[in-house]
């Protein structure tokens, strides 16, 4: 097994687990507009796609695009103060974190979640643990789309064939693949194994543990 000079992971369902967080800040956005809640695997199979993609899908069928944009603007106000209500990193991140960059891993974030909350999350949990970490931003194309993914290489001054992507998600898999990089899928996030082989999974970890015996070879 080939070792790898970057290892770029995905931040929701991958290192942090924080989808509860998520559930509670749409649910707030929805009923502040007088709009039915989602339930939590409602918003499980909604999430991937950045915030503005979770609110589309969780809105009722044939909101106006005003309704849409209104519980958008609510869901950030809310989630920028409450992202970290119920989030947590999975067991095993952290020392997996801190044994790449102790065999010399470089190590960095991409993610569809808001940069705002990608930072603070990221500051908060993984302080020293990430060389970059970047989120949804304007002007830069979501995920499956490789531009961060880009961004970080040139960023780090690493060749796409000594990097490798990892992630929870159909979206990860699609974002390797167009990135032109190879991908690790973990099985505890949002998507179970069977999805993510239909899906085209190649290299599966199911422990956190996993990732640094095949990052590392």
């Amino acid at each position: 097994m080939k070792k790898y000079k970057l290892a770029i992971f995905d931040l929701d369902g991958t290192l942090l687990e924080t989808l509860e967080d998520l559930h509670d800040s749409t649910n707030h956005a929805l009923v502040s507009q007088g709009l039915p809640p989602r339930t939590l695997d409602e918003v499980r199979r909604f999430v991937g796609n950045g915030i503005h993609k979770l609110i589309e899908r969780a809105v009722p069928e044939g909101s106006s695009s005003e309704t849409v944009e209104q519980v958008f603007e609510e869901f950030k106000t809310w989630y920028a103060v409450h992202c970290n209500d119920k989030t947590s990193a999975y067991d095993g991140i952290k020392e997996m974190l801190l044994a790449l960059r102790k065999a010399g891993v470089r190590t960095a974030v991409v993610s569809n979640k808001a940069d705002f909350g990608v930072q603070t999350l990221c500051k908060t949990y993984f302080s020293g643990l990430l060389d970059v970490a970047v989120g949804q931003r304007e002007g830069i194309r979501l995920k499956p789309a490789p531009d961060s993914v880009n961004e970080v290489l040139r960023l780090l001054e690493i060749r796409r064939e000594d990097a490798v992507y990892i992630g929870d998600s159909d979206v990860d898999i699609d974002t390797a693949r167009n990135a032109g990089m190879d991908c690790i899928s973990v099985t505890w996030g949002f998507r179970r194994r069977e999805f993510l082989l239909e899906h085209g999974a190649v290299i599966l970890a199911d422990k956190p543990e996993n990732l640094e015996e095949i990052i590392c070879g």
